[in-house]
């Protein structure tokens, strides 16, 4: 959907609900109706994926590539389905209202998942049709999925290079063994996977309905503790033992001056291109399941990666490698069609990375906080727009725009915005204004913050790459989103020509 359009970057653990963190329930439908309501097209969410505490609960660092967070699963949907009681969600824990404290929803959820998993098994639902349909048609990636959590259960929470050598290297008699001895677990964890899509699809029914698109996200890389290396271990760089020999990341740039050390395990291209990239195809098909289009994060590591030595305690000492970019995308046309992706092409791209885009008609992005430097040139700035852009005043990376405003902008930001502007801008209405800058740029489309539409100081920041702690915590109060800020949005929109 190329329309002159806008939508609302919302990540879905940030909605409110009352047990911990947003989930599938009635607040999600709320927002939908939000977005109707302010001529909104698009919900931009981040990765659905399962989070993990021990690494700071990124939805960008996840354990699967394939499987959904059971974290967003609503306990009142549970209930409708009669897979709980009422009186089961009697006496929930007393939730932080301003943020989420993930190990205290995931102890309490837990808790209720296992209860509605002993209805499930009582009801005798386990051999429903529409169960078993599900298993199967998920079965790609689905058993692999809730093989290695169950054996990670057994194994104490070890990550899978420090299991027994059998299970370590995927022998097939010890799986097979595994399998049959874990069977209960196995089953419980597709049924989570199971419920999750059930209660997502009904609010994407939802969406759909209403005329909203869903923007997805796509992280380019997975976790090392992951199912997917664990079970595809010949397409990642790994010596010997199992262990990465170059890791991921990127070089210094505006968000850190030693750059940013990911460390996740980089992919074995060589042996992608052997397969025909059949791990990739299987990924886009799930991300296609769950979203209406995808953004690729960190879009140029598939044109060129930045590979870095796993002794490196930072991002300074690595270097360039190319990925066979062309080969594979001429495979994922060939498979898919239409290519329905954003490239995320932020941060350091050289013209290998535009032509790319340029050739795949791939649109790329505009954040606006990014724009008073090298004025008038930047590419950013809105005079320089193209229309096959999406345009943000930021993202959750970056700190909203009244935190940026107040904290980061240089005094010679401020005298450009302020000449730019044609008047001195405001702390107060600062937000105000780089919405209006990007709902009448020329870009298609337009993606604003929520913490943005509501003029939230840096305390509502969704994540910093700089920071491993403290981060995906931001949560939504019910009462900021007033009548007045949607009918705002509304008119903004609506004058700026993206309510058609």
């Amino acid at each position: 959907m190329k329309i002159r359009s806008s939508g609302l970057l919302m990540a879905l653990s940030s909605l409110p609900s009352k047990w911990g963190i947003g989930d599938f329930g009635p607040e999600t439908y709320s927002f939908v109706e939000l977005l109707e309501r302010a001529c909104q097209k698009y919900w931009q969410i981040l990765p659905l994926t399962v989070t993990d505490t021990a690494i700071g609960n990124s939805p960008y660092n996840s354990p699967s590539a394939f499987g959904g967070n059971p974290l967003y699963i609503s306990p009142e949907v549970l209930v409708e389905h009669d897979l709980l009681i009422q009186e089961d969600l009697a006496a929930p824990p007393d939730f932080p209202k301003e943020e989420v404290n993930y190990d205290l929803v995931g102890k309490w959820k837990r808790k209720l998942f296992q209860k509605a998993f002993l209805n499930f098994r009582k009801n005798g639902l386990h051999g429903s049709e529409d169960f078993l349909h599900f298993c199967s048609e998920q079965n790609y990636w689905l058993h692999d999925f809730a093989l290695f959590f169950s054996i990670k259960e057994h194994m104490k929470g070890r990550a899978w290079n420090h299991w027994p050598e059998p299970l370590r290297t995927r022998q097939e008699q010890e799986l097979i063994r595994f399998s049959d001895l874990a069977g209960e677990e196995i089953l419980y964890h597709k049924f989570l996977q199971y419920i999750f899509y059930q209660q997502w699809e009904s609010v994407r029914s939802i969406c759909r309905e209403k005329g909203i698109h869903i923007l997805g996200d796509m992280p380019i890389y997975v976790s090392y503790d992951s199912v997917d290396v664990w079970s595809h271990q010949d397409i990642f760089q790994l010596d010997r033992k199992g262990d990465p020999i170059e890791v991921s990341g990127v070089p210094p740039d505006y968000f850190s001056e030693t750059g940013q050390l990911w460390g996740n395990p980089l992919y074995d291209w060589g042996k992608l291109l052997q397969t025909d990239f059949s791990w990739w195809k299987d990924r886009i098909h799930r991300a296609l399941d769950l979203y209406d289009s995808v953004r690729i994060d960190h879009f140029r590591g598939l044109v060129a990666y930045w590979a870095i030595p796993s002794r490196e305690v930072n991002a300074v000492r690595g270097k360039w490698i190319h990925a066979p970019v062309h080969e594979f995308f001429d495979s994922i046309k060939k498979h898919f069609g239409d290519l329905p992706f954003v490239a995320e092409d932020l941060g350091i791209i050289t013209d290998d990375v535009r032509e790319v885009m340029e050739g795949l008609g791939l649109p790329g992005m505009l954040v606006l906080q990014f724009c008073f430097e090298n004025f008038p040139s930047n590419p950013y700035a809105p005079h320089n727009h193209g229309t096959n852009r999406l345009v943000y005043t930021g993202t959750h990376d970056n700190n909203t725009v009244k935190g940026w405003f107040e904290n980061e902008a240089s005094l010679e930001v401020k005298h450009i915005l302020s000449r730019y502007l044609g008047r001195q801008p405001l702390l107060e209405e600062i937000h105000l204004d780089l919405i209006r800058m990007a709902l009448f740029s020329v870009a298609d489309r337009a993606i604003i913050p929520v913490q943005d539409l509501l003029g939230l100081g840096g305390w509502a920041r969704m994540n910093n790459p700089s920071l491993r702690e403290g981060n995906w915590k931001w949560r939504l109060d019910r009462d900021l989103l007033t009548d007045n800020i949607i009918a705002n949005l509304r008119d903004l929109t609506i004058l700026a020509g993206r309510a058609t």
